[in-house]
């Protein structure tokens, strides 16, 4: 057997991706992540990681999206930086 190469592969399921862009995980896979409808993905050491992500609505009051504001850090003032930066840019 000159030249032969061996291929081992690990107990993995192979995930495709389409023409489309789109990548099809195996049932087996997707199985463990009921309800979830939407994965965060990132490129971590050349290997594509999804993590689960759970949509959460936001009120779409004014008290709700204080509440967030302040929860990420945004303050008025930047909210006036963002609009007057956003204002200023060339179109």
């Amino acid at each position: 057997m000159k030249n032969a190469i061996l291929t081992v592969r690990r107990q993995e399921m192979l995930a495709k991706l389409t023409t489309k862009n789109q990548i099809t995980l195996p049932r087996e896979v997707v199985k463990g992540f009921k309800g979830i409808e939407y994965f965060d993905a990132v490129v971590q050491d050349g290997r594509i990681v999804l993590e689960p992500v759970r949509i959460r609505p936001v009120a779409a009051d004014l008290a709700g999206i204080r509440k967030k504001m302040e929860r990420l850090g945004v303050v008025a003032e930047d909210v006036v930086e963002a609009i007057q930066w956003s204002r200023s840019s060339p179109k």
